[in-house]
C-alpha cells in the first residue's frame, strides 16, 4: 500500500503492506504547486515517482496494490487531481483502488480514528473537519488570503504586520517582531519583494510563526496575536464538532509545536466553546490517518462516511 500526505509545506510518503503497517517513509520540503486548474498533478507525480521506487528498493514493496492521497486543498482545488492523479498512479505503480482524500480526513482519522468529535489540523494552513459518523462537516481551510484563521500563515502574516507598523510608527506595532523580520528577511522595505513573488508565500509566512511565539512572553502585540489565532481555532473546532453525546476533540499538525503560547490560550477557548465535548490528545499524524485509510482500502474495511469532495475512491474496475 502506498500513503501519501501533500500539505502546505511538503509531501510526505509511506510504502508498506496492510499486515506490517507502513515499512518506509520519505519526504519533500517543496510543497504541490497549485495552478488554474487547481492542485497540480503532473508535479506531484515528479515528486512521488522518485521516492516511491526508493521506497520499494528499500522495502521489497515492488508494487503497492492499493494507493491514498491526502491533499491540502482537496475540496475546492481538486477537481484536476481528481481526474488526473489515479490514471498517473495505476500506470507508474500499477496500483488498484485508489482514495483521494482530503487531507482533514487523513489528519481526523489519524487523530482519533473511527469515533465521532472533530479535529483542527494546524501547520501552515488551517482546516477543523468533524463527523458523526453518518457526514462529514469541515470549517475554514479556505488558504492563506481567504481564511485558514489562526494558521501558521495567519500568524505569520499578523507578525510580519505588526514588524512593519513597528517600521512605520503606526500603532500596534512590535518593536521585538521588528527586530525578528529584519533578523529573518533583511531590511524590511524589501520585504515585499521578497514575499509576494514566491510560489511557496504561505509557507514563508508560517516560517514567521515561531518568532510571534518567542516574542509571546513580554509583548502584549504577540501574545494578542496568538490568543486571536486561539479563538478563531476553537471558533472552527466548534462549527463542525457534533452536538449530541461526548464527542472528542483534538488539534493535530505542526502549529501546536509552538507550545504554551498558543496552547494555553486555545484549550480556555475550547472549553469555553465546547463544554460537552473531551479534549484528547490525538493518536497519530496525517501520514498515520493516511495509513490507516490505505490498510482498511486494501482489506475491504474502509468504513469512513462518503462525500464525494472530501472522500473519493476509485475501484479501478470501472470506478
Amino acid at each position: 500500500m502506498l500513503a501519501v500526505d501533500s500539505g502546505g509545506s511538503g509531501l510526505r510518503v509511506a510504502l508498506g503492506t496492510a499486515e506490517r503497517g507502513a515499512l518506509g517513509l520519505r519526504e519533500s520540503r517543496v510543497p504541490v504547486r497549485t495552478g488554474a486548474r487547481g492542485i497540480d498533478a503532473a508535479h506531484l507525480m515528479e515528486q512521488l515517482v522518485p521516492m516511491v521506487r526508493e521506497l520499494a528498493a528499500e522495502t521489497g514493496v515492488a508494487r503497492p496494490g492499493t494507493a491514498v492521497v491526502g491533499a491540502a486543498g482537496l475540496t475546492t482545488l481538486g477537481d484536476a487531481l481528481r481526474a488526473e492523479l489515479p490514471g498517473a498512479l495505476r500506470r507508474e505503480f500499477g496500483v488498484g483502488p485508489v482514495a483521494l482524500v482530503a487531507d482533514a480526513v487523513t489528519a481526523y482519522v489519524g487523530a482519533l480514528g473511527p469515533r465521532p468529535g472533530a479535529v483542527v489540523a494546524g501547520g501552515t494552513g488551517l482546516i477543523a473537519v468533524g463527523t458523526d459518523l453518518t457526514g462529514w462537516r469541515r470549517a475554514d481551510g479556505w488558504g492563506h488570503l481567504l481564511g485558514d484563521c489562526g494558521s501558521g500563515a495567519w500568524i505569520g502574516r499578523a507578525g510580519l504586520e505588526a514588524a512593519l507598523r513597528a517600521y512605520d510608527g503606526r500603532p500596534g506595532g512590535s518593536a521585538g517582531l521588528l527586530a525578528r523580520a529584519e533578523g529573518e528577511f533583511g531590511p524590511l522595505s524589501g520585504l515585499p519583494g521578497l514575499l509576494y513573488p514566491r510560489p511557496d508565500r504561505p509557507a514563508v509566512l508560517a516560517s514567521f510563526a515561531p518568532h510571534v511565539a518567542a516574542c509571546a512572553d513580554g509583548d502584549p502585540v504577540a501574545t494578542g496575536i496568538l490568543h486571536t489565532a486561539a479563538k478563531h481555532i476553537a471558533e472552527s473546532a466548534a462549527a463542525v464538532c457534533p452536538t449530541a453525546g461526548e464527542p472528542h476533540v483534538a488539534v493535530t499538525g505542526g502549529l501546536f509545536k509552538m507550545g504554551a503560547p498558543l496552547l494555553v490560550p486555545l484549550e480556555e477557548e475550547l472549553a469555553k466553546r465546547l463544554p460537552h465535548a473531551r479534549r484528547v490528545e490525538a493518536a497519530g499524524d496525517p501520514l498515520r490517518g493516511a495509513v490507516r485509510i490505505a490498510a482498511d482500502l486494501a482489506t475491504g474495511v474502509l468504513t469512513l462516511p462518503g462525500d464525494a469532495s472530501m472522500v473519493h475512491v476509485m475501484t479501478g474496475t470501472g470506478d
